[in-house]
């Protein structure tokens, strides 16, 4: 029984050094390892198991070395950093598989890659013949990377001379049915906003999943009930919605301003528009 409580507690402190070990080498995927980096996690499992399952095996040399193969990479890396020699000695270079529209077959020979799998590669790119491939090298990952031709490629907005506005990441105001506060206020948009939107999708805030405001302030909501469909709102609808908005923004500029005099006039117009939604509120709806 002493055997197996002891065995039990060097396999969790195995597995403890194992996971920090694995922490401290960072977030790389297993096709972005070297092949020197898959063989040294390869080697630091099989000794972490050894440790864990060997009572006779000395605990200390065991850790000792654990910790000598968790060094190397760290070592490694940062010779890698300094030095291009023995970057491309531990990490490798890529190959270039197809120049100028021709496949390479000497590099292909020398990669031990088959016709197949370059075609099967090129594919997954989106790029099904050949003739429409410019460049193509295999990176020391293990992944193709391609370049199509200019007349393969897709059209951009560059290519059409076409200036937009930046693209900035939407922000999650609702999500499971909640209110995220934060977001709405990096968004640009007070509860009020987000209420008369609500309104205006004609959907109640309980039976949202997830709503989006994008950098165009549209707000986008997957609903719970994935039947429903939200419904395009009436011009009457709109309306009604805009002045609710604008009276919302009012009462947001009246408390971000720090002047009294423009917090004044800001509270006051969004008494009149208040007003007006109240009365108009009957023949709008």
């Amino acid at each position: 029984m002493n055997d197996v409580i002891h065995i039990a507690l060097r396999a969790f402190f195995a597995l403890i050094t194992l996971f920090i070990v694995t922490r401290l080498n960072g977030k790389k995927q297993l096709a972005q390892l070297t092949f020197f980096e898959y063989v040294l996690g390869i080697s630091i499992g099989d000794m972490a198991a050894y440790v864990a399952t060997d009572l006779e095996n000395n605990l200390v040399h065991g850790y000792t070395s654990l910790l000598v193969f968790a060094l190397i990479p760290f070592l490694v890396d940062y010779l890698s950093l300094k030095s291009k020699f023995v970057r491309d000695l531990f990490e490798g270079k890529g190959t270039v598989l197809i120049k100028n529209g021709k496949v390479l077959e000497e590099n292909m020979k020398k990669e031990r890659i088959s016709t197949d799998e370059l075609l099967e590669q090129l594919r997954l790119k989106g790029n099904f013949k050949i003739a429409d491939v410019e460049f193509a090298m295999l990176e020391t990952s293990g992944e193709l990377s391609v370049m199509p031709k200019k007349e393969a490629q897709s059209v951009t907005l560059k290519d059409l001379n076409s200036v937009v506005d930046a693209e900035h990441e939407p922000e999650t105001v609702i999500m499971d049915g909640n209110i995220i506060l934060d977001a709405l206020k990096a968004s640009g948009h007070n509860i009020q906003w987000l209420n008369t939107e609500l309104e205006k999708a004609g959907v109640t805030l309980d039976n949202v999943f997830i709503g989006q405001v994008d950098a165009q302030g549209q707000l986008y909501l997957d609903l719970y009930n994935d039947q429903l469909q939200i419904p395009e709102p009436s011009e009457n609808q709109l309306l009604l919605a805009t002045l609710k908005k604008c009276q919302a923004e009012f009462e947001l500029f009246a408390l971000e301003t720090k002047s009294s005099e423009s917090k004044k006039l800001y509270n006051k117009a969004a008494a009149k528009l208040q007003n007006a939604v109240e009365q108009l509120t009957p023949y709008l709806k």
